[in-house]
């Protein structure tokens, strides 16, 4: 079998009296594309923070590549080949987009014209070739997803936590990000996806894991998980999950 590259062992984060993920065991193996679903305020984005060093574990631990990397800093965790999206987008505005995207490429280039030419081939992989010298200011929201996946993308992680990625979307656009993201996958690039749309992670995902109040309640392939009657609670509470129809 394969060894995995992500591996959550007991991970625990709490915030004074609120605990934000508790106990929670989980491994990612290469080439996986895992969703992370559950209600509001269960845990979901707390979980990406710990594992891309913004908090630091209350207990527990993280490994990559079977390096424990929990308490090291955001940028180190990158550079180890771990990067991420967010949900709240937050380009540079007064930037172009080419210059939002080499941003993120300079670090692991060695002039401007390297990070220019890095940059571009993330544009072009994710449909933004033409608007390469238009500010962030104005893109769409989807157009702004792109972008996002394109700074992380010239990081040149092995594993990508993407945080809803079809979040604020037209229904219209979510098709052609879910082939960019199968895209993704294709170049050998495992991820870790939180998503609310529950067709979209039955599209994507290999497997999923569900959370609710910081605790991992179910996992495994997305259909079983949908049809869970732990994870129907989760979302509509015992008096309806009973009505609820898959």
């Amino acid at each position: 079998m394969v060894a995995p590259l992500l591996q959550l062992r007991g991970l625990t984060k709490r915030f004074g009296g609120l605990v934000a993920n508790a106990q929670i065991d989980l491994e990612v193996r290469p080439g996986e594309i895992v969703g992370v679903i559950g209600p509001n305020g269960a845990g979901k984005t707390t979980l990406f923070d710990v594992i891309t060093g913004y908090y630091t574990p209350t207990a527990g631990e993280v490994r990559f590549r079977n390096q424990r990397i929990d308490g090291l800093t955001p940028d180190r965790i990158n550079r180890l080949g771990i990067a991420r999206t967010f949900q709240k987008l937050r380009p540079f505005l007064d930037m172009t987009t080419l210059e939002n995207v080499m941003v993120a490429a300079l670090p692991r280039c060695a002039s401007l014209a390297e990070a220019e030419a890095t940059a571009d081939e993330a544009l072009g992989f994710v449909g933004l070739e033409d608007r390469r010298h238009v500010l962030a200011a104005g893109l769409s929201t989807g157009q702004r997803k792109r972008l996002e996946l394109a700074r992380a993308m010239v990081t040149r992680p092995a594993l990508l936590l993407l945080d809803e990625v079809t979040g604020g979307v037209d229904q219209r656009s979510i098709p052609a990000l879910l082939d960019l993201v199968q895209r993704l996958r294709a170049t050998e690039v495992t991820l870790l996806v939180i998503e609310h749309n529950m067709r979209v992670i039955m599209a994507l995902a290999d497997r999923v894991i569900a959370l609710n109040l910081g605790r991992l309640i179910a996992t495994g392939p997305p259909v079983e998980v949908a049809q869970s009657p732990v994870l129907r609670e989760a979302y509509f509470g015992k008096t309806h999950a009973r009505d609820y129809k898959t």
